[in-house]
């Protein structure tokens, strides 16, 4: 038996600090750490998106863009991105 009762292999738990817990370490698996990660890369893609759309500040090709424009695109991805991450990984990964 691995880890915390779970029968989990040593390399496929990964050690956080602990936020909420009273012990040392908080454990979480592989798998869930990537489902959040990804689904908070596609919220906060699709977020991200959506406030450009409605800031007006996308257009129909990437090419016909300005410098500007692109950069906000990037800037409201990454950071929709981070935010719901951190939202996901807080509500899910932290118990």
């Amino acid at each position: 038996m691995y880890g915390r009762g779970r029968n989990l292999h040593p390399l496929a738990v990964i050690y956080i600090p602990a936020a909420q817990t009273n012990d040392d370490h908080m454990y979480t698996d592989f798998l869930s750490l990537a489902m959040v990660t990804i689904i908070g890369l596609l919220a906060g893609t699709a977020i991200g998106l959506f406030i450009g759309y409605i800031m007006k500040q996308q257009r129909s090709r990437w090419s016909d863009m300005t410098g500007r424009e692109k950069a906000v695109n990037i800037a409201l991805i990454v950071v929709c991105s981070a935010i719901c991450i951190a939202g996901l990984a807080w509500r899910f990964l932290l118990k």
